[in-house]
């Protein structure tokens, strides 16, 4: 699937067949569906539930993630940035991947700079391969880019170009997917739920592409799409027939798709790193000469888009993406799409994020100032698909 595919397998909640008494319309939103699912509330999506509007910049570069070792003031750095929208889906195998790198002289010790997923991730695989390990950074969560992110797995989220990637681009992709797969599986049912799974329904107006859940857009960036090769991981997507569901849409499809509680997730991962004796130092460094203040002589570069000032890398783009946060609705646990708008229900919150008719939606947009109008714009999509309850 693609990343709205991941994001998005959604769908609305508007035909649950609601009546006017109260307690029927209770009755009827928890009843089980005839195809199996979990039971399904509706999102009560109303712009005053608002509690917060975050933007993240996702550090694109067409090349794909960096993993490249520079000797900069007498330090050997190996940076490790530019995973695009896919930086919690591939931290582990990511992190992996630069274990040969960053171990090539097997350094006692090692700094990681950045305290977002990809250092957390980056400086916990260090210490399992043996190194003391310090996380260098000027914010830590919640105040980093990750913390603003859906959530989802999608691991080819424009994470690169098409027509710039290496030819092994592809088959490397593939082996730091499935790496990562296996161990985000390892946070399941972990207190607080870290990582999950949930329904994600996918609703349209008018009869589906026969792949994928957008129709193609001429003219459109041309990001790599390398989902059918890890097509097995995924559970399959299920086209449900008109009177098997409850929706209002005549045409869905369902599947379940794995989930990150960032929050959760973050703290869990600090915690780990903590008690596996790491550190964290506050740090800002402004240039590549400010590696000199850093006492450890190997330094993982993890600054995400900040590495575009910090290393003046201008092959790194941003992607700008909002997310309106409704207040988090017990019993809500699933995911939706329907009209370029994701919903994704997290313990911290219910995430709502437009994202345009195809995946250039943001490129090149370091825009980081909240659009209240086009929250309330999303929120009010996902709001028309429910029939409001009446006292009458």
């Amino acid at each position: 699937m693609d990343r709205r595919s991941f994001i998005g397998n959604a769908a609305a909640l508007g035909a649950l067949g609601l009546a006017a008494r109260p307690q029927r319309l209770l009755a009827q939103a928890v009843a089980p569906l005839p195809f199996g699912s979990a039971p399904i509330l509706p999102v009560q999506a109303s712009p005053d539930r608002i509690f917060r509007t975050t933007v993240c910049l996702r550090p694109f570069r067409a090349k794909g993630p960096r993993l490249e070792v520079e000797k900069i003031a007498g330090k050997r750095v190996v940076h490790h940035y530019g995973h695009g929208g896919s930086g919690w889906s591939l931290s582990w195998g990511s992190a992996l991947d630069l274990l040969p790198l960053a171990m090539a002289d097997a350094p006692k010790e090692i700094a990681v700079v950045g305290a977002g997923a990809i250092g957390l991730t980056t400086a916990i695989t260090l210490q399992r391969a043996g190194a003391k390990v310090t996380i260098y950074a000027a914010s830590r969560f919640p105040d980093v880019r990750s913390a603003r992110a859906t959530g989802t797995w999608s691991p080819d989220s424009r994470v690169a170009m098409a027509d710039a990637v290496a030819p092994d681009f592809a088959d490397r992709w593939e082996r730091t997917a499935r790496a990562s797969f296996a161990r985000h599986q390892s946070y399941l049912g972990l207190p607080g739920d870290p990582v999950d799974w949930t329904d994600r329904y996918n609703l349209f107006d008018a009869p589906p592409p026969a792949a994928g859940n957008r129709p193609h857009v001429e003219g459109a960036l041309q990001f790599v799409e390398l989902q059918a090769r890890t097509r097995d991981l995924q559970p399959i997507t299920r086209t449900l027939a008109p009177g098997t569901h409850p929706f209002r849409v005549p045409f869905v499809r369902q599947t379940t798709s794995m989930m990150f509680n960032v929050a959760d997730l973050a703290h869990t991962l600090e915690t780990d790193f903590l008690l596996a004796g790491g550190r964290f130092v506050p740090m800002e460094l402004h240039a590549p000469s400010d590696f000199a203040k850093i006492r450890e002589k190997v330094i993982v570069n993890c600054t995400g888009y900040g590495a575009r000032a910090l290393m003046r890398d201008e092959s790194i783009i941003p992607v700008r993406g909002q997310i309106a946060w409704l207040i988090p609705q017990a019993g809500v646990r699933y995911g939706l799409f329907y009209r370029d708008v994701s919903v994704l229900s997290r313990r911290d919150g219910i995430v709502v994020q437009g994202v345009g008719m195809d995946d250039s939606f943001g490129y090149n947009d370091a825009n980081e100032s909240p659009d209240r109008a086009a929250a309330e714009q999303s929120v009010n999509v996902i709001a028309s698909l429910f029939v409001p309850p009446t006292t009458a």
